[in-house]
């Protein structure tokens, strides 16, 4: 296992994080106990959640992913400071959460002590912000005038993440906090909160979250490059695009029990006629490397200039030893041009 720093943290961490959100729909307990003790066993000391999990979001499951790790973490108490645990505070736009409303320095001690709760723990190592308040261009709406930022008040925006620094500043010297990070944002985003930061004497987010995989390259070179710049952790989710770099979803197919079989909160936004045409080429040069194709898709992110930890998940233990297997694989530069190949055809699919 490699480690690498988390940004400016001081705290070192594995490259693989290991994601929960399946834990408490697609998962039970057991499962997730299995999970958790594979990941340790292999050396993986990072562990991701939200207070929004499991998905697809609901009001009947909402915490559930968290009481689980909690309940994990009550049976091993030792094993919490060998771990670093980051969860995330829900932005706007699920009612049953806070009524929907946007992220504030008065909710944010509000769902962190509920999370902390939740986890059976007195802190987490880092906390984020889910999603922005304003509207940006995730999840799909990445395309021209999907998302107009010249209707967003930026004033009413600095004066919220300004809340929302001090919110956070006062849970770190609480000790509730350990370190902060973002989550679906952009660059205008991170220089702000970084400008705050600095204005307010807080400490400066670690780390950022953001969708990117062969199929989603959107942060690919400009947000990376503010990353490795300003010391931000770049964290990959969904490297596997929500499971269809794996192939399983290939003409259609809805295999019983994953996750596109499940009510989608946003819907199927990565399935488009393009991005299939890019997965089976990508099929098609994992059989020829002699690796899976989530292997392929996994050993590419990794080698991308500036990914610090790619956050991985998995239903099965099965998936989840092909999963972590793919970080021992280094593609060889004629293997990369191939891929890239693929890539500047289908750089945009979805």
């Amino acid at each position: 296992m490699r480690f690498n720093p988390l940004g400016s943290s001081g705290l070192t961490v594995s490259e693989i994080c290991l994601g929960s959100m399946t834990w408490g729909i697609q998962n039970n307990q057991h499962d997730a106990d299995q999970q958790i003790q594979r990941a340790i066993d292999t050396q993986i000391n990072f562990i991701d959640t939200a207070e929004m999990y499991p998905v697809p979001p609901n009001k009947e499951t909402y915490g559930d992913t968290e009481r689980v790790i909690g309940d994990w973490l009550s049976r091993h108490p030792a094993q919490r400071q060998a771990l670093i645990i980051m969860s995330k505070i829900a932005g706007p736009g699920i009612g049953y959460i806070r009524g929907g409303e946007r992220m504030t320095g008065k909710a944010l001690p509000v769902a962190l002590d509920a999370s902390l709760e939740r986890l059976q723990t007195d802190y987490v190592d880092v906390y984020q912000l889910h999603w922005a308040n304003r509207p940006t261009a995730h999840f799909g709406t990445h395309w021209p005038n999907q998302v107009r930022p010249s209707k967003i008040d930026a004033d009413r925006e600095r004066d919220t993440m300004r809340e929302l620094v001090i919110a956070l500043g006062e849970e770190i010297k609480a000790g509730k906090i350990r370190h902060w990070g973002l989550s679906d944002e952009t660059p205008w985003g991170i220089h702000t909160f970084l400008q705050l930061c600095s204005e307010l004497n807080v400490p400066r987010p670690v780390s950022i979250q953001n969708e990117f995989s062969l199929i989603h390259l959107k942060d690919w070179p400009y947000l990376i490059e503010t990353c490795v710049l300003e010391d931000v952790a770049y964290l990959p989710w969904s490297p596997l695009a929500g499971g269809a770099l794996s192939g399983k979803y290939l003409n259609g197919e809805r295999p019983a029990g994953s996750r596109w079989t499940m009510v989608q909160r946003q819907g199927l936004f990565r399935d488009t006629a393009m991005a299939n045409q890019a997965i089976a080429r990508y099929v098609a040069l994992a059989n020829d490397f002699g690796i899976t194709p989530s292997q392929l898709a996994l050993a590419w992110c990794r080698q991308v200039d500036g990914v610090t930890s790619t956050i991985i998940g998995a239903t099965t233990l099965a998936q989840l030893e092909e999963n972590i297997a793919a970080f021992s694989i280094t593609l060889t530069d004629q293997q990369l041009a191939e891929v890239h190949e693929v890539l500047q055809q289908f750089s945009q699919p979805f």
